[in-house]
């Protein structure tokens, strides 16, 4: 993929948000749109064969429009200025767990794993953190996952202990997540390199000890 095609429209876009540019400018869009779609075409075979769960969704299912639902709130600009695609089972409308792909120039990432997931599935993913918190623990805190990612993302967790579990939990912080992801971010200068499909691959591989888990718990359900 030509990434700096993709970054380079991106950073027009958000200088110049209004359909009047989108219009004048709409190949830049399409051709940028159309270096993702064979990007996402690529991975879709790639996560598949590492994660046989995935499924191969359809291309169009995983990608997100760059269009934006501005009925609601103040922003009102036209446009996303990002672009990119979840790959899961179902594709971007999913429940399941499934890897996101994120362009934005300054703010390029990798993410995998559950958003938000309906009150049942919730309660299965933590029963497995409950019953094999060590297993997990184990997969988050190991040297070389750590290099790329952090820690689980915390912006939804609950601040107090989940009805249904010990509040005394040796690990009770692992189950205070609504939503289970982990995510890396990746620098324009990686991004834009000949070194990007290797670097994801290390990311996508360090990934599948996190993503086996969490299917194992929705699997047993």
């Amino acid at each position: 993929m030509d990434t700096s095609l993709v970054l380079d429209f991106l950073s027009q876009l958000k200088l110049n948000n209004n359909r009047e540019w989108f219009q004048e400018n709409k190949k830049l869009y399409e051709d940028a749109k159309k270096e993702l779609e064979g990007f996402v075409t690529e991975m879709i075979t790639t996560i598949s064969a590492l994660d046989p769960s995935v499924q191969t969704p359809a291309m169009k299912d995983c990608m997100f429009r760059i269009y934006r639902d501005v009925r609601f709130g103040a922003d009102k600009s036209p446009y996303k200025t990002n672009m990119g695609a979840f790959i899961a089972k179902g594709g971007r409308k999913s429940s399941f767990p499934g890897y996101y792909f994120h362009f934005e120039p300054g703010a390029c990432m990798l993410a995998a794993g559950v958003y938000q997931p309906e009150p049942d599935t919730l309660k299965l993913l933590r029963n497995e953190v409950y019953f094999r918190s060590a297993e997990l623990k184990a997969i988050i805190e190991k040297p070389s996952f750590k290099k790329h990612f952090d820690q689980l993302g915390d912006f939804d967790k609950m601040k107090k202990a989940p009805k249904d579990f010990p509040a005394d939990f040796s690990d009770i912080d692992l189950l205070k997540y609504r939503s289970y992801i982990v995510s890396g971010n990746i620098s324009d200068k990686i991004v834009t390199s000949g070194n990007y499909q290797k670097h994801i691959m290390e990311m996508l591989a360090e990934m599948q000890p996190f993503m086996g888990f969490l299917n194992k718990a929705i699997s047993n359900g």
